[in-house]
Order: C-alpha cells, then sequence, then structure tokens
C-alpha cells in the first residue's frame, strides 16, 4: 500500500471512496447537520454511488437489509446524530438477528466539543456516548478521533461486517473528522479482505460422513446459512446422495426449490406438518447454517420438531458459538456452508441420486406425510369464504406473479401464512424479518429488494398493523420509481397477537381496532395510496384478487392492493403445527397446566 500514492481527502471524502472502492451503488439515509459532509461528498461521486431517500431512518437500515438479501452485498445507511441515530436501532437489530451485512454511519459530536451537552449529544455517563445504544446490535463499532485512522477503520469495519457470520457494523464519525482532510491511501479490498470462508476439521468431515452413511431416516436442516453462504447447490445435491428430505427455517426458505421431492418444507411452531414429523423422527440431523430457535425448534418440546437425542445431530455452522447451544452434537462442522457441504459430497463420494433414493421405503413416506400436508393446506387455501382466508389472498397472490418473484414480510400472521403456503421456487425470493420479527420492515425491506433487483417483481405482503407503522416510505417509492407492490392484508387489528391472547390467557385485549362507538376500524388504504401516488385498488371477494395483483403489477410503478381478510380465529391465520412455550399466569390454570406439561418436555437445557 505505501507504494500507491497518497490522496488528500476529507474524512467524508474518505467514507465514499471506500465504499466506490467496494461498489456499493447506493447510500440510504436522511441528511442532518450531523452528517452533512458525508451528503456532500456524495454530491460530488454521483456518477458512482446514487443517495437513496427515506421517510425515517428505520427504514434507511431495512431498505439495505432487503437489499443485501437478494444480492450479498452491503450498502451504506447513514443517518444525523441523535434521534436520527437511534431510530436505526430496529433496523439493526433485525439484521443482527438475522446475520443480515449494513454498515451504518452516523453523525457524532466534534471531537472538540464531546462532552459539553452538544446538541443532541448523550453525554451525562460518557462524552460522545449515542453508541453504546447499538452494543447489543452491531458485530462492532468505531468512533475514530482522526482523518488519518479512517483507511484503517473502514477495511477493519467491512471485513467485520461480512467475515463469518455477517452482520451489520456502526461507524460514528464525529462531525469534524468527517470535514478535517488528512493525505491518505484507500486500502485495497484485494489486499485486506478473506474471500473465502473457513472449511470444517477434515477428520470431522469423515465422522460425519460415516453418520449420515448409516442413517435410516437422515434430515437435512437448512437455516438461513445455506443461503448466506450460497450454499444452495451443494444443499440439493448432498439431498439427492442421500436421500434426504430437506426442512427449512424461516431464513432457510429456498434453499432447495419447494417443488423438489425431496422438499419437505418447514419447521417449527408456524410450519409444515411434514416438515415437522420427519424432522422429528430423524435418526441424524444435518443441521447447516440453523441456530435452532424456539420458533424453528417447537421452544425444543421433544418429539414435536425434534428429538435430539434421541436423534444424532451434525451441526455446520460458521459461527461455533452456535454448535452445540441449543442441543447436544454428535458431530460439529465448524465451517462455511458451501465449504463444508462440498467437502461432505466429495468424501461420500458418487452414487445415491433418483434413481436410487426413489425405490427406498422413507421415500414413500415422505411423499405421504407431504400429501397428508397439502390436503390439510388446502382447508384454507381453497377457502370460498367471505371474508377471505389470508390463506386464500397468499394463493391467489402467489397466482399472479413469475416463479421469480421475491415476496416480503415482515411480523404478523401474513409472516407466518407466507412461510406455509408460500412455494418458493428460488434461493433469495424470501425475505422475512426473522429473529427479530420486526413490524415495519415489510414495505422498506421491499424497496431495497426491488433496487438491488430491478426487473423482478417484488411483492410486499404486509398486514395493517405492520403497514401502519411504515406507510410514509410509500413516498420514497414514488420519489424512486420503483414498481414494488403493497398488499395490506387488512383485518382491522393485531390479530397475531389476539389469537396468541385467546390461545394462552383465554381471553383479549388493545388488539382489535375500534372507534369510540367499539365499531371497527381500518383506514381507507386504497385512498391512501392513490394519495401518495400510487396505482391502488381494494378487494373483497377472492375471485377478484388475482387480477388485482396482475394489474398492480402491470402498472409500470409502486402500487398498493388492499385485501379484506378475516377476523375469526379459527380460520384467520397460519395453521397451528408445532409448539410454542408461552409462561401463563396461574390465574389461566388450564393454560398454565398446558403450559408447564409442554416444558417439561423440552430439551434445550
Amino acid at each position: 500500500m505505501s507504494d500507491r500514492p497518497r490522496q488528500r481527502l476529507s474524512g467524508a471524502e474518505i467514507v465514499v471512496e471506500y465504499l466506490v472502492r467496494q461498489d456499493v451503488p447506493y447510500a440510504v439515509g436522511i441528511p442532518g447537520h450531523g452528517d452533512w459532509s458525508l451528503v456532500d461528498a456524495l454530491i460530488d461521486r454521483s456518477d458512482a454511488i446514487r443517495i437513496v431517500q427515506v421517510m425515517h431512518e428505520q427504514s434507511a437500515v431495512h431498505v439495505a437489509d432487503g437489499y443485501y438479501r437478494v444480492t450479498g452485498r452491503p450498502l451504506l445507511a447513514f443517518t444525523s446524530i441523535g434521534p436520527g441515530q437511534a431510530n436505526t436501532v430496529i433496523g439493526m437489530a433485525t439484521a443482527y438477528s438475522d446475520s443480515t451485512a449494513v454498515m451504518l454511519m452516523t453523525g457524532s459530536a466534534h471531537t472538540y466539543m464531546r462532552g459539553h451537552g452538544l446538541f443532541q449529544e448523550l453525554e451525562r455517563r460518557h462524552g460522545a456516548d449515542n453508541p453504546r445504544i447499538f452494543e447489543p446490535v452491531v458485530k462492532e463499532w468505531w468512533q475514530p478521533s482522526r482523518v488519518d485512522e479512517l483507511p484503517f477503520v473502514l477495511h477493519r469495519a467491512w471485513n467485520q461486517m461480512l467475515s463469518g457470520r455477517p452482520g451489520p457494523v456502526l461507524l460514528d464519525l464525529p462531525m469534524d473528522v468527517q470535514a478535517d482532510s488528512a493525505d491518505v491511501v484507500i486500502p485495497d479490498p484485494d489486499e485486506r479482505e478473506a474471500r473465502r470462508g473457513p472449511r470444517p476439521a477434515v477428520d470431522d468431515i469423515e465422522r460425519a460422513v460415516t453418520l449420515l452413511l448409516a442413517a435410516r431416516r437422515p434430515v437435512v436442516v437448512a437455516g438461513g446459512g445455506v443461503i448466506l453462504a450460497e450454499a444452495w447447490a451443494e444443499l440439493t445435491a448432498l439431498a439427492e446422495r442421500l436421500g434426504a428430505p430437506v426442512v427449512t427455517t424461516w431464513q432457510g426458505k429456498g434453499a432447495i426449490d419447494e417443488t423438489h421431492e425431496l422438499a419437505a418444507l418447514t419447521i417449527g411452531d408456524t410450519a409444515s406438518t411434514c416438515g415437522n414429523a420427519l424432522a422429528a423422527a430423524a435418526d441424524v440431523v444435518l443441521a447447516v447454517g440453523c441456530r435452532f430457535t424456539d420458533w424453528s425448534a417447537s421452544s425444543y418440546r421433544k418429539g414435536v420438531t425434534f428429538s435430539i437425542p434421541t436423534s444424532k445431530l451434525i451441526q455446520l455452522d460458521v459461527d461455533a458459538r452456535e454448535i452445540g447451544k441449543n442441543y447436544p452434537v454428535a458431530v460439529p462442522l465448524l465451517g462455511d456452508a458451501k465449504a463444508g457441504l462440498a467437502d461432505l459430497l466429495a468424501a461420500l463420494g458418487p452414487g445415491g441420486g433418483p434413481a436410487t433414493y426413489r425405490t427406498i421405503a422413507y421415500f414413500e413416506e415422505i411423499q405421504a406425510r407431504k400429501r397428508a400436508w397439502f390436503e390439510q393446506v388446502e382447508v384454507k387455501s381453497g377457502s370460498a369464504n367471505v371474508p377471505m382466508t389470508q390463506a386464500r389472498a397468499v394463493r391467489e397472490i402467489q397466482a399472479a406473479t413469475r416463479p421469480d418473484t421475491i415476496v416480503v414480510t415482515g411480523a404478523g400472521l401474513p409472516q407466518g401464512m407466507v412461510k406455509q403456503r408460500w412455494v418458493t421456487r428460488l434461493p433469495r425470493t424470501h425475505v422475512t424479518s426473522g429473529g427479530f420479527s420486526t413490524m415495519g420492515f415489510t414495505l422498506p425491506a421491499a424497496i431495497g429488494c426491488q433496487l438491488a433487483a430491478p426487473d423482478r417483481q417484488v411483492v410486499a405482503i404486509c398486514g395493517d398493523g405492520d403497514f401502519l407503522q411504515s406507510m410514509q416510505e410509500l413516498a420514497a417509492a414514488v420519489m424512486l420509481g420503483v414498481p414494488v407492490c403493497t398488499v395490506i392484508l387488512d383485518n382491522s387489528g393485531w390479530i397475531s397477537i389476539k389469537g396468541g391472547q385467546q390461545t394462552f390467557f383465554g381471553r383479549t385485549a388493545a388488539t382489535d381496532f375500534l372507534r369510540p362507538d367499539g365499531s371497527l376500524y381500518s383506514p381507507d388504504y386504497a385512498a391512501i395510496g392513490r394519495a401518495f401516488g400510487l396505482h391502488a385498488e381494494h378487494v373483497d371477494d377472492p375471485a377478484n384478487v388475482r387480477p388485482a395483483i396482475e394489474r398492480a403489477l402491470a402498472s409500470g410503478g409502486p402500487s398498493l392492493v388492499a385485501i379484506t381478510v378475516s377476523r375469526d380465529l379459527a380460520d384467520a391465520g397460519p395453521d397451528k403445527t408445532g409448539w410454542w412455550d408461552v409462561p401463563v399466569p396461574e390465574c389461566h390454570p388450564d393454560q398454565r397446566a398446558a403450559q408447564l406439561a409442554g416444558r417439561a418436555e423440552e430439551q434445550h437445557l
């Protein structure tokens, strides 16, 4: 690096030039006095990096999050100091939980003003203390004090963001460091980055292969790590070699084409019966990039989603902290999912394949369990009731889309419904706020997905509660001209929470959207869409959903379709197929007894 000429650049220019070298096409955020220097520097490089405006700082991170999930390439999110900075915490927590790489740059107090109570500075415990808010939700954060530190900090931040298990990082940049200049050399990415992940130890691969070859009922669990490592081809090849069904977590959905005969669909609390039953009855479980969260493992209750033990677990993960965290492992495989699966395939050698596994009784069991699940799905998905079921709405929405359409969901019933009912054909086409289950994620993340894939259809399916938390980003969609189709499944309330209250407590409160007279309240969402400048429609009849979605997608710009769906708890949401441990007070004795009985069967401790 010392042989290359130095450039005299301001701190903000150093950040921008580094991003240009990393081929970052967008910087997403809202200007403020804390980041004026950055925005000014971005103007001079508008040939290479475009500013994307949002209406709320949380959305800036969600946009970058959605972009990364589709492309595997990070963006910069930026905000001013103070409240704008704090508004991004939810976005960063969402990215951290789901292992999404986002670089956030926030303004910070001038180094020579720290501790003086500068406008929007938090300093009562420590000068310029704002970034400590982020400590639980970033891989690492930096607050450089000199301009000449920035090249070193930037390549360290970039490496930390993308190495091992990806995640968000924070650069808290003092305003004077942004404005002052120094003679620096911008780091060359080729000289400063590890481009490949680690491989598992050879002897561990051999031990895993011995277990897999002896297995009679192997099951492969695909988590989000498969998508992050772009290991879907290796995963499918391994399943075909073994004749093993593949079950997926929320973030793993898309790791195998769900029309594949070995795709046994999803696992966990709101999942498929076939996925849960096959995983629970496995003699060997190969988990790839899976954290075994409570929602994916039915709160670890034995026999519901997993039985570990008696099932033997082979766990392949790039994060050593996840191996053995929730279940004991027979073979730990510490390494990158793509490299680890490739090594397993090589060690297994030739053999297997459809001609072999289709002749085995286990294959027939897999198909029989899938058929039973599809019959169960048909009850709600094929319903002609009005108001329609969410399941019928999701079926009609997908019927109007192409196989490579990207579907985005946030928290609420639509998230579980899409997990259960949407047939995902390709990786990086199912995007959801999984581990943090963030409301308000759907629309801004979908905008990021559309920026990432401008020629693809992007459908944001959200509940009315989710939509109301970030509806202002319709303005961002219009200003960007991105043809995101926002679909609102309107049931006048937090019906996911209402259903949980009814199940676990036997009564409900504060979940319905009501006027003072007790009547249901829903805004006119189609009118809202038109007021923002979108093509917008409202649909009541299930027969009209598909044509409305087709018109929206054909409109050429951002669009909105509001669909009135059932509020009846019996058919409003996804089928309950797993178990979730929710503590219940003693004043609800029947529900508490059921909870304690399930808790007694949990295997995580």
